[in-house]
């Protein structure tokens, strides 16, 4: 039995090797919002073509991520929900278990935002109730493959030019890919100094879809 059990547990470590790179998180982040092409996620990562395919080979072949070829491009997703969940426990962990991710997180991200973040039901409630207006701050392909119901799509490069857009006499709550995503503090900050109130959701769209909550899918009209 001592040999089942470290076999077992080096399979388990397998997902420990295929997550220790920072560079294979962000990408699982990125796929978290949309199925993307290889050439799709070197871009939006900064990463050559390369070096992101490598990453992704690595993440399939422990199965994070799947993979289907539509025409002359393979197209990457993940391979379930379970890897949200996994993806959620290994920051909650590293925020209980790491100075330095409560220090980063403080200087960065609470400097930006010390006002308690809005919870997902609270958001929910006050939604239906048209009490607030819902900002998504996510590029549009991400936003139309999934966004919360009713959502306004501007990102942060069109925020200030369509403010118009949002009732004045309305709190904003924004979001955008996960709770540590810059996006959304930045977005409450420009929004704040225009005047608005303003307020963050606590996490981003995958993990309010892995709560199973409402969700609409399709694109938003741009100007």
């Amino acid at each position: 039995m001592s040999g089942f059990k470290q076999d077992i547990n080096d399979q388990f470590a397998r997902l420990g090797k295929a997550l220790s790179n920072g560079r294979r998180l962000e990408l699982l982040e990125y796929l978290a919002q949309s199925e993307r092409s290889v050439e799709q996620l070197a871009r939006v990562s900064g990463l050559s073509v390369a070096n992101t395919s490598q990453h992704l080979q690595q993440m399939r072949q422990a199965g994070l991520v799947s993979a289907r070829r539509e025409g002359k491009h393979i197209l990457y997703s993940l391979a379930g929900e379970d890897v949200v969940q996994l993806l959620g426990v290994l920051r909650t962990v590293a925020e209980r278990r790491l100075a330095e991710v409560r220090e980063m997180v403080a200087k960065v991200l609470t400097a930006r935002d010390s006002l308690e973040p809005v919870q997902a039901a609270e958001l929910l409630e006050r939604s239906r109730l048209g009490l607030v207006s819902v900002l998504d701050v996510r590029p549009p392909e991400e936003f139309e493959a999934g966004h919360l119901p009713g959502a306004l799509n501007l990102t942060l490069a069109e925020l200030e030019r369509h403010l118009d857009r949002l009732p004045p006499d309305r709190e904003v709550i924004a979001y955008c890919r996960g709770p540590y995503c810059v996006l959304s503090f930045e977005a409450v900050a420009r929004l704040r100094a225009h005047g608005f109130q303003a307020r963050r959701l606590e996490q981003g769209y995958p993990e309010w879809k892995l709560a199973g909550l409402p969700t609409q899918t399709g694109d938003a009209p741009r100007d």
